[in-house]
């Protein structure tokens, strides 16, 4: 229910923390997991097709589902980067239908409302979860993403790209080097 309520990306964004009291913080804590310093091949980028906003809750959900199956099949050979911060408060005016609910709801007046949850701000073709893996394990990243994607609201796109290696010193930096270190 609640991701058919906010997904849409309707009015100016409300980020204004000084002013709200008692809004829950982001499930999400972790933003990079697996081997930060390692060297990888190819680089898969999960991206949003559609402008939207995704609740704290689905991202913290992608990236648990998409590290799982990384951790299980690659271990630690794997760096997974979320992209995107639930900076979005959003908010809500609670009512109550049933009998005798007038006597205890006020309608209109006062609906600022009270924050439920936090969300993030995605636009068309922005990256929302990127995994890096050596060459031989591009199939294991694609399935990661691709489960991933499925508990945001939003059809994804997977794109692929390798990564270029650190350019090295052209040949005379490396001989200017070679001779100041002897």
């Amino acid at each position: 229910m609640h991701a058919r309520n906010y997904r849409h990306v309707k009015n100016r964004a409300y980020t204004r923390k000084d002013y709200a009291r008692g809004f829950p913080p982001p499930k999400i804590v972790k933003f990079t997991m697996g081997d930060t310093k390692g060297q990888f091949d190819i680089e898969a980028t999960l991206l949003a097709t559609e402008r939207v906003q995704i609740r704290h809750s689905a991202l913290e959900a992608a990236r648990v589902a998409s590290n799982r199956i990384l951790m299980d099949k690659l271990l630690t050979e794997y760096y997974l980067t979320v992209h995107t911060y639930p900076h979005i408060i959003l908010r809500e005016n609670k009512m109550i239908f049933g009998a005798h609910a007038d006597r205890l709801q006020q309608g209109m007046r006062r609906s600022f409302g009270t924050a439920v949850g936090t969300a993030a701000k995605v636009e068309v073709d922005q990256p929302i979860i990127t995994v890096r893996v050596k060459a031989g394990a591009l199939e294991t990243a694609k399935e990661s993403l691709k489960r991933g994607s499925a508990k945001l609201p939003i059809h994804c796109k997977i794109v692929v790209k390798k990564i270029q290696p650190a350019p090295s010193s052209s040949p005379v930096e490396q001989a200017e080097s070679e001779s100041e270190s002897i």
